[in-house]
């Protein structure tokens, strides 16, 4: 058990519920509701529709609740399609740092195996802080995007481990769970490349699914490959060099509380840039007065959403998503970034296509430094009657340096999940997943039925 993997089975072995402080389990339960209405709001998408369609082809008398029906099918296919909800619409959490993650992908596979072998609440708050402390300690330790692999990596340790602590492993189950699915889990950076596609979608919720595979794989005695990060090819030495895993020193270090809800649907390095947009707005007096717009940004920011061409002319609601350029453009147009945002009538719309033709996005010194505690994005607008006019914004609304409150995560939900559920559905997803650890069965919170 002297291995990296030995290591984090002893510490998942060791948490309780009680390690957590009362902010960190609050955090959780925030972060419950948020990935249910992103969810919701992409119910009618059609790697929703696909995922579902899928993962109903199966039924299973005492599985996994289908959101927003009463199917139940096996853990790893409700981890799927749930999570490939949870993911659509680019709005759930983020955590940026040597390599970037949306932790709440993680949540789908709580959810699943919980309700699978009738974990209580608290288990799976706690199995949720775990899940999301693996992948974020990960993802200080060392970068996948810098040698081209996804981050959907880190996410298949993550929710392996949790789902092995949800099935009540041992120790030494849960260094095979690792291994099963360190082993077999590598995902080209292609998914977020180019022109992107449905599957931006599905990429977490598939290496989520492998990972609650492998915990149930290792549940009935199947050994995983020894040694999978430290091993001769293990991560270390075929990816990214030996790194440590840090560990949570007390009930308010969890990663949960470092990691940010999102205030926009758009991937999370535009926030800030959007922010700033929007605060300028006002000042230009309408876009036709807008000469040119430079957007100074960081180096993370302009690789992933500001230099391929494809991100000036987006085809798809995955790549307009991950265009800062078209985030900023809608931003300055109408006042807001919304789901209506990315519609095919705006992506091809030819005055949204001029004033992204008049952005240039650079990298610099400046805002290099300021990230990854911030992303920090500074907009210069020079205006036809000779003004020009700046913002740089680092934490935007929703970063862990600016949170948001109670009531506006509520907001966000509500927005959501407005006409796929009613709206007495709706206050009894709020009430539920806000007091989610004194629920008696937690699968009353997976059930409820949409309107279409």
């Amino acid at each position: 058990m002297g291995t990296v993997a030995g290591m984090l089975a002893e510490r998942a072995q060791r948490l309780r519920y009680e390690d957590l402080s009362d902010k960190t389990r609050r955090e959780v339960k925030r972060r419950i509701l948020d990935s249910i209405g992103c969810a919701l709001g992409a119910w009618q998408s059609r790697p929703g529709r696909i995922t579902r369609k899928t993962a109903k082809a199966v039924s299973m008398t005492d599985g996994a609740s289908l959101l927003g029906s009463g199917h139940r099918t096996t853990p790893d296919l409700a981890t799927f399609s749930n999570g490939a909800l949870v993911r659509y619409l680019d709005f759930n959490d983020t955590y940026l740092s040597l390599e970037p993650a949306h932790p709440s992908d993680n949540i789908p596979a709580a959810l699943a195996v919980g309700q699978v072998v009738g974990a209580s609440p608290r288990d799976i708050i706690t199995s949720i802080a775990l899940g999301y402390e693996v992948q974020c300690r990960a993802c200080d330790g060392a970068s996948l995007r810098a040698h081209g692999w996804d981050h959907v990596y880190y996410g298949a340790l993550a929710s392996a481990l949790l789902s092995a602590k949800l099935y009540g492993l041992s120790a030494e189950q849960m260094v095979h769970t690792l291994g099963l699915a360190g082993v077999c889990n590598f995902a080209t950076r292609q998914t977020r490349t180019g022109q992107i596609s449905d599957w931006k979608a599905c990429a977490f919720s598939n290496a989520a699914r492998n990972g609650v595979f492998a915990a149930g794989l290792a549940r009935d005695g199947l050994t995983g490959p020894n040694e999978i990060f430290e091993g001769p090819k293990g991560l270390f030495k075929m990816v990214t060099g030996p790194f440590t895993f840090a560990w949570a020193e007390g009930g308010d270090d969890w990663m949960i509380n470092r990691t940010y809800i999102k205030f926009w649907p758009a991937e999370y390095h535009s926030q800030s840039a959007i922010d700033a947009a929007l605060q300028l707005r006002p000042e230009i007096g309408g876009v036709e007065k807008i000469e040119s717009i430079l957007i100074e940004s960081f180096e993370a920011a302009v690789s992933i959403i500001g230099s391929e061409p494809e991100k000036w002319r987006p085809t798809s609601r995955e790549t307009a998503d991950h265009s800062m350029g078209y985030c900023v453009v809608l931003a300055l147009r109408d006042g807001d970034v919304t789901r209506a945002s990315f519609s095919d009538e705006n992506i091809r719309d030819a005055g949204v296509l001029a004033l992204l033709d008049k952005i240039k996005i650079v990298e610099t010194d400046a805002c290099n430094a300021g990230y990854p505690e911030g992303i920090p994005n500074n907009l210069i607008i020079k205006t036809t009657d000779g003004r020009t006019l700046s913002k740089r914004v680092d934490f935007p609304r929703g970063h862990a340096g600016n949170p948001m409150t109670d009531d506006e995560v509520i907001s966000k939900f509500r927005k959501l999940s407005d006409g796929v559920v009613s709206e007495a559905t709706a206050q009894r997803i709020i009430d539920q997943s806000l007091s989610f650890d004194e629920l008696k069965d937690p699968a009353e919170l997976l059930t409820f039925e949409t309107l279409g």
